[in-house]
């Protein structure tokens, strides 16, 4: 059993102690671990939403020449800067796409391929400016490493949640 595992499902069997978790027997509960978790939880969470606003918002300026977080350099580029610019969009059109499916269908370990498929982008965009002999803005590998990260930390993250209630009802959210 993985760390991850006990501090979802058993919180009070985890201490921080000494910059370590140790697990400790018995069913005394440590507000300490499991505010420390509730934390990181919502600072996965909070990071993830941003990180979807950015993407969308930043694939939708990119169309605009002067807003854009993205250098297209006309004269560099030439007619390959609208296959980009166009790239983008689509982007922010499947990044919709994925985020209404995940949270009406309530599968939100989706976002980890999502998110797997945006660090690829990295590797893409490399060989795309290869192949077309030209460089790329260097703020493309930042952008998608972030954006996929951040997918993948919060598919785990959910992935995990959902199985901590699936398995454990009593441990989870409150019934009426």
């Amino acid at each position: 059993m993985d760390l991850l595992t006990i501090l979802l499902y058993k919180p009070s069997c985890a201490v921080y102690k000494e910059g370590l978790f140790l697990i400790i027997a018995g069913e005394q509960m440590n507000d300490k671990a499991l505010i420390s978790f509730q934390s990181l939880k919502l600072l996965v969470e909070v990071n993830f939403y941003i990180s979807v606003i950015v993407l969308v918002i930043g694939s939708i300026l990119s169309v605009s020449g002067s807003y854009s977080i993205f250098e297209f350099n006309e004269e560099l580029y030439g007619a390959l800067a609208n296959n980009l610019r166009m790239m983008m969009v689509y982007l922010a059109v499947a990044e919709c796409m994925i985020c209404g499916y995940c949270f009406f269908s309530k599968k939100f370990q989706v976002f980890i391929f999502s998110g797997f498929f945006l660090i690829l982008m990295v590797g893409s965009l490399a060989f795309y400016g290869e192949v077309n002999n030209m460089p790329m803005d260097p703020n493309f590998p930042l952008f998608f490493l972030y954006t996929g990260m951040s997918h993948i930390l919060f598919g785990l993250l959910a992935g995990k949640e959902k199985n901590r209630y699936s398995q454990h009802p009593e441990s989870g959210k409150l019934s009426k």
